[in-house]
């Protein structure tokens, strides 16, 4: 039986999109108004506030120094704490949430990726080698490592250097690292041949949250009774896991973007579907 690649237009996959446009729209927009405001021209109904406010991980890079002197690091807001707290809820509810449906370098990554699949049709998102792809998925951890240990030992707000979320929102401002162009630069050309590198190989705060899929209170699960075997869960996850050979999806890669699900792409009703409890 010939099943399509994926339902064009289903509810799950719209709401997505809409979901991630807007937050792209509206993070664009408050980045451009903090240039605005710091030149006296900011638009009234906008916070002049600058990413560092807005970004969830710079409540993670402060926690040890908030922990132990009560203060945050220098750049990191109240508000980078709050959002942090909020976002870590979400995940024990539906897991990475934020990196599936909020996350505006994953957005641009998976527009990126659009051009990718026209260019390389079924090779796209398939050339990394299995075991050094394997090997490479644990690297976030390490970079996670890393910038917890060198801003907790320095004082300093270490990864706006390197940051490529923070880039994209500010090349044209000085404000921006050379090193956070280059990395944004590697970040969108290698997503022209694999979905989302920097989410599988080195975002630190998809590393925090990837965790949170091994205790979310709503899983992404296959029915196993009624699935076909066609595969379209597996080849549909922008993270490549193997969908088809679980029942439970606890991989601490998904992102939760319910893309393999049946309102999504698997052709059969209610077999790979966001439920709660075991």
């Amino acid at each position: 039986m010939h099943h399509k690649q994926k339902k064009k237009g289903s509810i799950a996959t719209r709401l997505r999109s809409y979901i991630q446009a807007f937050f792209f729209g509206l993070i664009a927009l408050i980045a451009v108004n903090h240039s605005l405001a710091e030149k006296g021209e900011g638009i009234p109904f906008l916070s002049n506030a600058s990413l560092h406010a807005l970004c969830p991980f710079g409540g993670v890079v402060t926690i040890y120094q908030y922990a132990t002197t009560g203060n945050f690091i220098q750049k990191v807001h109240e508000s980078s704490f709050v959002l942090m707290v909020i976002a870590f809820l979400t995940a024990i509810l539906f897991g990475p949430a934020f990196c599936g449906w909020i996350c505006p370098l994953g957005t641009v990554q998976e527009w990126f990726s659009k051009i990718g699949k026209k260019l390389f049709k079924k090779r796209y998102n398939n050339m990394m080698p299995a075991r050094l792809d394997r090997v490479l998925r644990y690297l976030r951890y390490l970079v996670l490592a890393w910038v917890l240990t060198m801003t907790a030992v320095s004082g300093q707000l270490i990864f706006a250097d390197y940051d490529p979320y923070f880039a994209l929102f500010n090349f044209w401002s000085s404000e921006v690292a050379v090193g956070g162009l280059i990395v944004l630069a590697v970040t969108l050309l290698l997503s022209l041949v694999i979905e989302r590198p920097w989410c599988k190989y080195a975002c630190p705060y998809g590393a925090v949250l990837g965790i949170s899929n091994l205790f979310r209170i709503f899983k992404i699960k296959r029915e196993p009774s009624t699935c076909i075997n066609c595969s379209l869960c597996s080849k549909q996850c922008p993270m490549n896991i193997e969908v088809e050979n679980k029942t439970s999806i606890r991989d601490h890669q998904c992102i939760s973007c319910l893309e393999c699900t049946s309102e999504a792409s698997c052709p059969v009703a209610d077999t790979v579907s966001l439920k709660a409890g075991r």
